[in-house]
């Protein structure tokens, strides 16, 4: 016979766990959520960081040039060969005072013109951006969820506005445009007409992908149960509808940004840009154009800046797309 086992009562879960302190459960805001998985993007913290540099030099323009430049339109003849008006030296003239070299013909600093260049670029991009932000958020909110011939009306003028020919309207605008406006002289009116022009034909594209998203959110059940408990349309539209179309907002509105920044330095390239002195990455290929042979690195290094902007910001919108809406961009 076997011995009988000895009697044991079950094992109190209290006495398993012993004195360590209970750990409470912590929940997570959907925005917290997203910010972990950006954090695993590589690719797009480091577009963002590059982002947040290009935003510091443009903000700090005039610090920047004062220690490590020179004044953005001062000529320096003695840099350049009397013979055939190039640099004098290497590479553009690039030494230890001019960081980028200089122009050739007139010899005004390379570097200091890039970095004013990133001023007129940025704010350009982000105020066109802010523009067709607002409108297209207005307009297709109020046509995705009012419907009818509101829809309509506005669903046909995004397609007109998008069949527009937007480049040929800012050329023939800036050539009719006089020197003074709105308070404004010199190339304050030019960044003024592209701004609000860029922003006008950009809002069609934010506008449709608000309507949708507003289209399908209008028939989801916490918008039908907010309109069975009596809530009226502001309540519906400004605390239902807009907070959950944040995320496809700033998704478009961070890819929208080097489209503009591509849009100006083309402008400024055929000329409808900001006017000469001021300092324009599309101004600068288009002088480059003319002495590429005898000096690449004048058109190598305003190229170089607008290819890692442009690719910065692109990083960081695929990055900020995939974390708040992950099932979306697979």
């Amino acid at each position: 016979m076997t011995a009988p086992l000895p009697e044991t009562s079950p094992a109190d879960p209290m006495d398993v766990v012993g004195d360590a302190p209970a750990k409470a459960i912590e929940g997570r805001s959907p925005w917290r959520i997203s910010w972990m998985r950006l954090k695993r993007d590589k690719w797009a913290l480091g577009g963002g960081v590059v982002v947040l540099l290009l935003i510091l030099v443009a903000v700090f323009a005039p610090v920047i040039v004062h220690l490590l430049g020179h004044p953005p339109n001062d000529f320096h003849e003695d840099r350049i060969n009397a013979f055939d008006g190039m640099p004098k030296g290497s590479l553009g003239g690039i030494n230890s005072d001019y960081l980028f070299g200089v122009e050739p013909t007139n010899g005004r600093d390379v570097f200091s013109r890039v970095v004013y260049g990133a001023r007129v670029s940025l704010l350009v991009a982000f105020l066109s951006a802010v523009v067709a932000v607002v409108i297209g958020t207005v307009l297709g909110v109020i046509a995705g969820y009012f419907g009818g011939w509101i829809d309509s009306l506005v669903s046909r003028v995004m397609d007109a506005l998008l069949a527009f020919p937007q480049l040929l309207f800012i050329i023939a605008l800036i050539s009719v445009v006089p020197n003074e406006l709105w308070g404004l002289s010199g190339s304050g009116v030019r960044m003024a007409v592209l701004i609000a022009v860029i922003g006008f034909f950009g809002w069609p594209y934010v506008g449709r992908i608000v309507r949708g998203q507003t289209l399908s959110l209008r028939e989801r059940e916490y918008v039908e149960a907010a309109r069975s408990l009596g809530a009226g349309r502001r309540y519906i539209l400004f605390r239902e509808l807009l907070p959950n179309l944040v995320a496809p907002i700033t998704v478009y509105a961070t890819l929208m940004i080097p489209t503009n920044v591509l849009t100006e330095a083309a402008l400024s390239f055929l000329g409808a840009g900001v006017k000469a002195p001021t300092s324009s990455w599309g101004q600068m290929l288009s002088r480059a154009v003319q002495t590429y042979e005898g000096d690449p690195m004048f058109m190598i290094i305003p190229g170089l800046a607008i290819f890692v902007t442009v690719l910065a910001f692109n990083l960081l919108g695929d990055g900020i797309r995939d974390a708040l809406d992950p099932k979306g961009s697979r």
